[in-house]
């Protein structure tokens, strides 16, 4: 399932092969595809035709990927899925950091792509920000500040709620642990990463038929967590 159909996608690689194995798969699909080989590219064609998401590779010849990402993100919430071979942590870390919606690494699954896609597409066009939100079993109310797994509604602390709500309005997505400790416990908790495990496992308990495998929050190792998708339940 198409999220947009028609929807434009700049693919931002230096290689002219990946481009070209993108856009195939990308207009089957049911995209329109725009291409740049060079960060100063991405940048003027991202101002100039407003494509609905950038697909970015990092290692580009005139300027790194990461400043691409940074620039933009001083002015477009454009949703930007990285393409790269970089596969530490630490720059998955960054790059989400800096306000990418998704990272994979290359080489990389079609279908995957397709699916990341998906996802920011349709976060992007609002799914994500309605007041009731549904995932599998799991309703989240956010007016009413009510949490439904199912028939039962779960009694969840101030914090607990928090951060389930955090996650299910970015279902999808992954988000690190410094982005999540900022906006539940504030700036000054960033390095508190205890604070996040426990509560995260909190929420398990109460969410998870099985916690030690969840389907709900699953985890990023050495990145953050992330809700499945609201509108694919597993």
């Amino acid at each position: 399932m198409t999220a947009q159909p028609g929807a434009r996608i700049l693919v931002v690689d230096d290689e002219r092969a990946i481009r070209r194995f993108l856009g195939l798969a990308l207009e089957a699909h049911g995209y329109r595809v725009l291409e740049a080989s060079t960060g100063k590219q991405a940048i003027r064609l991202t101002s100039s035709d407003r494509p609905d998401l950038l697909i970015l590779d990092l290692g580009l010849p005139d300027m790194d990927g990461m400043e691409v990402l940074a620039k933009v993100r001083e002015w477009s919430a454009v949703p930007i899925v990285v393409l790269s071979v970089r596969d530490r942590e630490g720059d998955k870390v960054r790059a989400l950091n800096e306000g990418a919606d998704d990272y994979l690494t290359k080489p990389f699954g079609q279908e995957e792509l397709l699916a990341r896609l998906r996802v920011a597409l349709r976060r992007s066009a609002g799914s994500a920000s309605e007041p009731v939100i549904r995932i599998g079993n799991l309703v989240v109310d956010v007016d009413r500040r009510r949490v439904t797994l199912g028939d039962a509604e779960l009694s969840l602390t101030p914090t607990e709620y928090d951060l389930l709500r955090l996650l299910a309005q970015h279902a999808g997505k992954v988000l690190t642990h410094r982005q999540i400790l900022r906006h539940v416990w504030g700036p000054v908790y960033e390095s508190e990463a205890h604070l996040l495990r426990v509560n995260v496992s909190n929420l398990r308990r109460k969410l998870e038929p099985d916690p030690s495998r969840p389907s709900y929050i699953t985890t990023e190792p050495g990145v953050g967590y992330r809700m499945m998708d609201a509108l694919d339940p597993a």
